[in-house]
């Protein structure tokens, strides 16, 4: 469903000061009361070039997504963050008897206070996650109401008439492109309804995003020249303007409130996956899904046969043999097994995307999203 690749021209990050969210196993412990220091924490940890600060903060915490409790953080500054750089310190120390960071820069300690900063990809502020980890899925992920492309720019033709199929640098005619909305576009494809996962109810409607294109002459039939091509582009096709690529990076927390949420989808329709793949949730901000929230994704076991004697009535059954009877089994339910770790990126009103952080067995449609 969703596609790996991106160009990512245009790119810019609204990076956190010390969003931290772990890579290491341990993060997959259920989560204890207060945070707790990773074995062997530094004192002190000098920022370099390539760090991201979800690695960082493993080095600290043995839950480093809870991170902004020993920053003591509040909800404000959660949404706008410090920056840190390379060359930045960041320091553990002792409050009150309980464990806190504090950034340094030029021997100076920073306060931590709301401030927002938007950098180009090659500035040096350290991104709080891989950004080619989820640049691919920035914008690419279309989910829509019924109809939702109907009113959409439509390739009616391509110059060579005889091919069935275009691609890149291929030229197609298209209507409805304005040319107020600028000259690069991306193609989509309707797929169908995105279903519940019991198939009982439409969460929304899936576009399948093709490529891009840029128009070279704009008319009631505009000329487009097809830039890039992730699958065969097709008579009928829709294009919708590109939209500006931007990663709102909000701090890595665990939801305000519990979650219980499906995964519905795997990447290319697979049956499982795992780390640094991205999922299909079925709740989103309609259910107060939020980007950069932290799930814990749980597998459900299935019932195990009690070996004990059953308690349950014994029953005859006559349809075989009047003497014929039947105890019923009885049954005992294991604790749903903790697996992964989602990070929470996109969002639509009921559906939203999640990157496998950590995974300790593969994670497969069905299984739970939940606050950790």
């Amino acid at each position: 469903m969703l596609q790996q690749f991106i160009t990512g021209k245009r790119l810019t990050l609204v990076l956190a000061a010390a969003a931290m969210l772990a890579g290491a196993a341990g993060a997959l412990a259920q989560a204890p009361q207060s945070p707790q220091l990773a074995d062997k924490a530094p004192e002190s940890y000098t920022v370099v070039k390539g760090d991201t600060l979800w690695g960082i903060s493993g080095k600290f915490l043995k839950d480093p997504w809870r991170w902004p409790d020993i920053w003591r953080m509040n909800r404000d500054e959660i949404k706008n963050p410090h920056l840190i750089y390379p060359g930045d310190q960041i320091r553990l120390v002792m409050v009150d008897g309980q464990p806190r960071l504090q950034l340094s820069r030029n021997a100076d300690t920073v306060v931590v206070s709301p401030t927002t900063r938007v950098t180009q990809l090659n500035a040096e502020a350290i991104p709080s996650i891989p950004p080619r980890d989820i640049e691919p899925f920035l914008s690419r992920p279309l989910i829509t109401g019924r109809g939702g492309l109907d009113n959409a720019a439509q390739i009616l033709r391509g110059r060579n008439e005889e091919r069935v199929v275009r691609g890149t640098g291929d030229i197609v005619y298209v209507l409805g492109i304005d040319q107020k909305a600028g000259d690069y576009w991306y193609i989509y494809r309707p797929v169908g309804a995105v279903l519940n996962i019991d198939s009982s109810e439409v969460l929304g409607y899936e576009n399948r995003f093709l490529g891009t294109a840029r128009v070279e002459k704009f008319g009631d039939l505009s000329t487009v020249r097809i830039e890039s091509a992730v699958q065969e582009i097709q008579i009928g096709d829709r294009l919708v303007p590109a939209p500006r690529e931007v990663l709102v990076n909000y701090v890595p927390r665990a939801p305000d409130k519990p979650v219980n949420a499906r995964i519905l989808k795997v990447p290319f329709d697979n049956i499982e996956t795992g780390r640094d793949y991205v999922v299909t949730l079925d709740k989103g901000t309609a259910d107060g899904i939020e980007p950069g929230h932290v799930l814990a994704v749980y597998r459900v076991i299935p019932p195990i046969v009690d070996p004990r004697p059953s308690s349950q009535q014994t029953v005859i059954l006559r349809f075989l043999d009047p003497t014929t009877v039947f105890t019923p089994r009885e049954y005992v339910q294991p604790a749903d097994e903790r697996t992964g770790l989602l990070f929470v990126f996109r969002t639509f009103e009921r559906v939203s995307y999640a990157l496998v952080i950590n995974s300790t067995d593969p994670v497969r449609p069905g299984d739970w999203a939940r606050k950790p």
